[in-house]
């Protein structure tokens, strides 16, 4: 699907509703109150497109109602999703999900402020609540087969400041921000996520949250914090980048690599500052594209739709 398709779909905004439950729902509501499939009713005047509000505005907003003894309670598509208390109308909503699944090198909120006629605020929450949605779930599943480790440095080196600010900043790589990533060379999942530093303790812990290393070849470069993995995995494999070796019998960190390259052009030309209070979620937004690169952005879009129910994220918390 493309932009002008989605466009024919969405002509109003009760289409953006019709669309958006039936990405979630399917043919059958589901009450986030208390978890009841089916038997609800629909609150809506006979004319089907348009209800008057408590101030007499027509809205097309699709409310339900729950049939359950005990619940008896209203709600519609958006409670309790990302898009929970939103006065964005649903259509930009999905606009910008569909732009930010299907453009590789992310969008940025000054883009989507002049696209869609949104305050700087909006712009910026709005896109933070569609990555707290592509965030990975709790208690993934292990990764095993073939699996990557590699870490990378994200942020200028103080070397490169003005030389006003260069005598600020005199801790090195400390500077900076260090991220880890790990990538399944079976299914090309990858997990990255920020590391206070590049020790061998801290390496480990990472690697037993998300590696089952039983059933694990792990391949790594020769960083000082690899030593001594080798009796923990079924197999492990270092390349020398240093003597010039980037492949030893079908091991390599290229997957790691092509990773960080594109998150780091990304992070520089796109959004060109990111603090480290909110890098996770850029993280996440980098991972869930590249994880998920084998899909259309049709199927990548309604995944991500699918998802953001119970990850309700609101402006105090997002700051």
């Amino acid at each position: 699907m493309s932009m002008i398709e989605l466009a024919d779909k969405l002509r109003t905004e009760g289409d953006a509703y019709v669309l958006l439950e039936q990405l979630r729902w399917g043919d059958r509501p589901v009450c986030p109150h208390c978890g009841s499939v089916g038997g609800h009713y629909f609150l809506t005047p006979a004319n089907g497109r348009s209800r008057k509000t408590r101030t007499g505005a027509a809205s097309e907003r699709r409310v339900w109602k729950c049939c359950e003894r005990g619940c008896r309670k209203q709600f519609s598509v958006l409670t309790g999703t990302i898009f929970h208390g939103t006065k964005i109308p649903v259509r930009k909503w999905l606009f910008v999900i569909f732009e930010m699944c299907a453009s590789k090198n992310g969008v940025a909120a000054r883009e989507i402020e002049r696209r869609y006629h949104l305050t700087p605020r909006s712009a910026w929450f709005m896109l933070h609540r569609i990555r707290e949605a592509m965030k990975q779930g709790p208690m993934p599943q292990l990764l095993s087969g073939r699996v990557v480790a590699d870490e990378t440095w994200i942020g200028g080196k103080p070397s490169n400041r003005h030389g006003h600010k260069r005598s600020e900043h005199l801790q090195g790589e400390h500077d900076r921000t260090s991220v880890m990533a790990l990538v399944s060379r079976e299914t090309g999942e990858v997990r990255s996520q920020i590391i206070p530093n590049v020790k061998s303790s801290t390496l480990r812990s990472v690697l037993n949250a998300n590696v089952d290393a039983t059933n694990t070849h792990l391949h790594t470069d020769q960083g000082k914090g690899y030593v001594g993995l080798a009796g923990d995995f079924a197999g492990h494999t270092r390349v020398s980048h240093e003597k010039g070796e980037y492949v030893r019998d079908g091991a390599s960190t290229n997957q790691a690599e092509n990773f960080f390259s594109q998150l780091k052009r990304s992070l520089d030309g796109t959004f060109h500052h990111v603090s480290v209070e909110h890098l996770p979620r850029y993280l996440a937004e980098f991972d869930y594209r590249h994880s998920t690169r084998w899909l259309t952005d049709e199927e990548r879009t309604e995944r991500t739709v699918r998802q953001t129910a119970g990850r309700r994220l609101v402006y105090s918390d997002s700051r």
